[in-house]
């Protein structure tokens, strides 16, 4: 039998990463709050709420009782929002196994503490307890089953390897890494790009505009992630390019989803939650305190901020000095 692994989030990604595992043979525990996701989890293999008419695996059991999903959990994979998950490690970690590892899925920075999720699991764990798994992927291609490739990163490379091995299946592929900051930077600052393609999206200014502005903004997030020390080849993965590819084409994304939205003068209040929302403040505080041009992330975090709207910031944009392209 294999060691037990929790998945703490009962949303899309944390129900589709669960439903990968239980698939794979894996002995896996899904915990959420809400009642009626888990009994329809349990009763009815749907996830009605966030994953639609996908079948999950009769295997997948699901609990409302942290303890329950937990005990002998070796591998805690926490399938909650960023910017909530200092308070939420901390309250469940004393439920934990003394020496569980916790692999964050959340492509964010924390807002508050300008942290990546591996660095508050650092804080809070201790280093040698943290990983993460970012990459290009929908929940819902991997709740249905269809092949998706992502990275495993931790500050160990043999741990990192033992953890793909462990998150992996016939349709999830798992790559391992020791470039935490590569890995999660590539996913967070992708989030703030496809915010800003899904903008030019929804202002029907055409594909090659899309085309170009994922281009110049993937100069940008090279740019900030080395910065912060993340690796050129990382950043050139699956966790970095293979991520916005996936993020800045398709409405499937919420972050584009959000962009075309604003940018169509919809209403955003109950839209589901983009991380890049949170995050493109921090990218843009980050890249002024190391000095680094990034336009497309500035025009963003200024959008979402209302302090210019999405045409000013398309001719502020098109009006930059022309330049080299290297």
């Amino acid at each position: 039998m294999n060691a037990r692994i929790a998945v703490l989030g009962s949303g899309a990604w944390g129900t589709a990463l669960a439903a990968s595992f239980a698939r794979a043979g894996q002995d896996c525990m899904l915990w959420g709050r809400d009642t009626e996701t888990v009994a329809a989890i349990n009763n009815r293999q749907r996830n009605p709420k966030y994953l639609g008419d996908i079948t999950l695996p009769a295997e997948l059991k699901a609990t409302t009782d942290a303890g329950e999903a937990l005990s002998g959990a070796q591998t805690v994979v926490l399938a909650v929002p960023a910017q909530t998950l200092r308070d939420f490690l901390t309250e469940i970690l004393a439920k934990t196994e003394p020496r569980a590892i916790f692999v964050s899925t959340a492509k964010g920075i924390d807002r508050a503490s300008g942290l990546t999720m591996s660095e508050i699991i650092d804080d809070i764990a201790g280093r040698d307890r943290s990983a993460v798994l970012s990459g290009p992927s929908f929940a819902a291609d991997v709740a249905a089953g269809l092949p998706t490739a992502v990275t495993v990163a931790a500050h160990d490379l043999g741990l990192a390897r033992v953890l793909a091995e462990t998150l992996s299946s016939k349709t999830l592929r798992g790559y391992a890494s020791d470039d935490l900051m590569g890995v999660e930077m590539g996913g967070a600052l992708k989030n703030v790009l496809a915010i800003a393609a899904g903008i030019v999206h929804g202002s029907s200014l055409g594909a090659s505009a899309v085309a170009a502005l994922t281009t110049r903004g993937f100069a940008e997030l090279q740019r900030v992630a080395a910065a912060l020390g993340g690796k050129p080849e990382t950043l050139a993965g699956l966790s970095g390019l293979g991520d916005l590819i996936l993020s800045c084409g398709s409405e499937k994304s919420r972050n584009f989803a959000y962009g075309a939205a604003l940018a169509r003068g919809e209403d955003l209040s109950n839209r589901p939650l983009a991380e890049g929302v949170f995050t493109a403040s921090v990218a843009t505080r980050l890249a002024h305190e190391h000095g680094l041009e990034a336009p497309i992330i500035f025009a963003v975090d200024a959008i979402l901020d209302r302090r210019i709207t999405v045409l000013e910031a398309m001719d502020g944009l098109m009006s930059r000095p022309l330049k080299t392209e290297t």
